[in-house]
């Protein structure tokens, strides 16, 4: 997207750089990265950064104002997976923008959905500083939004940590050692002195929480929350403790705000960025059919509830629809196909990015970007599960020229 940068980079790679930097990689993280690790960061300037930093917050701060949205997305959570006292608003949020060119040669993001969920925010600041080492970039280049090294995980600590010690905080996942994001959890084990703990493990006495601790039973005061419910019901995954037993913790993340905020969110959003969506079950009855185009190649189906692109579908039929069962169909959103451009020249042909704005939202302060996460893709589907058996795609970070 700079293109004087991009010709730069792609002239000086070489094997043995990306190499290098998949071993620092390992190195950063302790452990073996198991994911598609792009050969490139991406260049991003600083006006379209800022473009999509202010869309994403200004959509935010809509939903979380919108007293009814809220009340409806209340009522998507599962009651198995309701816990009490919703904070105010979430402490993490993140919004996908794809790209598409104007008649004017100009681009422009699109949003591609909002989730107030975690991301690895952890790991991204890692793979940063590695394709800095490894490419010897601009020192010049920013890899943050708005802060430094230092000041980015002073912000993290804050939100994640809170005045807590580090101890009786714990990073909750399901099945910790076997997720692909370990790597991110082993960053913030290191950087914020706190431990993964599976949500199998945790322990209920009472109203209180505890884990095992080097041997020692060890109370629970915050919890990271990473633990994804749909994963949870696809593996039949109980947790160590009752969520809706009102537990004496607190939630760095909590968990009512992975629905709250979501694809449910797009076809309340009332923003240029966002593509025209309707929900299954209100199309199926006739409603909102004038927000889609009639061919319906230019469609895709998305599941509300789901990581990494599981089950969405491209062009879908009309059998396919009537094939979802209709008390399922509210959890199904239908949405006109953005045809984002390529504006990554690699080797193997332009590359689309998608661009993700990292956001936190501390309890006692304000909702803020710190850092950017960046998707390469030559298909379809821009996740890196669907990138695997090709070259200068997958997961990337931004550089950011002031």
């Amino acid at each position: 997207m700079i293109p004087s940068l991009r010709l730069d980079f792609n002239a000086r790679f070489t094997d043995e750089k990306y190499r290098k930097l998949r071993a620092e990689l390992d190195r950063s993280t302790r452990s073996a990265i198991d994911l598609r690790v792009s050969e490139t960061p991406v260049f991003l300037p600083e006006a379209m950064v800022a473009e999509m930093v202010k869309a994403g917050a200004d959509m935010t701060h809509q939903l979380v104002g919108n007293t009814e949205y809220l009340r409806m997305a209340e009522e998507t959570i599962p009651p198995a997976f309701r816990v009490a006292h919703t904070d105010a608003h979430p402490n993490f949020m993140t919004a996908d923008f794809g790209l598409v060119r104007e008649a004017d040669g100009s681009l422009t993001p699109r949003l591609v959905e909002l989730q107030a969920f975690p991301s690895v925010y952890g790991y991204q600041a890692v793979l940063g500083e590695c394709y800095r080492h490894a490419f010897d970039l601009d020192p010049s280049l920013n890899r943050f939004i708005g802060v430094d090294e230092e000041q980015y995980w002073e912000a993290m600590r804050h939100v994640v940590v809170g005045n807590h010690a580090p101890e009786n905080v714990i990073l909750m996942e399901v099945t910790p050692g076997e997720q692909k994001t370990l790597p991110d959890f082993r960053v913030h084990e290191d950087r914020l002195a706190i431990r993964t703990v599976d949500i199998t493990h945790v322990r209920q006495r009472g109203p209180k929480l505890f884990y095992d601790r080097d041997g020692v039973e060890t109370p629970i005061e915050r919890i990271y929350n990473r633990a994804i419910v749909d994963e949870m019901l696809r593996k039949n995954i109980k947790p160590g403790f009752d969520l809706t037993a009102d537990p004496d913790v607190g939630w760095a993340g909590h968990p009512n705000w992975y629905f709250m905020i979501s694809k449910f969110s797009i076809p309340f959003l009332e923003h240029p960025s966002v593509p025209p969506s309707v929900f299954l079950d209100e199309w199926m009855r006739g409603k909102h059919r004038d927000r889609l185009p009639s061919d319906r190649g230019e469609w895709i189906l998305k599941p509300l509830f789901s990581f990494a692109g599981k089950g969405i579908e491209f062009a879908p039929s009309e059998e396919l629809l009537q094939s979802i069962p209709a008390e399922q169909r509210r959890d199904y959103l239908l949405q006109q196909r953005m045809h984002f451009a390529s504006t990554v020249e690699t080797p193997f042909g332009p590359t689309q990015a998608e661009i993700r704005i990292l956001y936190i939202w501390p309890d006692d302060g304000d909702l803020r970007a710190i850092n950017t996460l960046v998707r390469l893709g030559r298909g379809k589907m821009m996740g890196v599960d669907h990138n695997r058996n090709q070259l200068w795609v997958g997961g990337s970070a931004g550089f950011i020229q002031t």
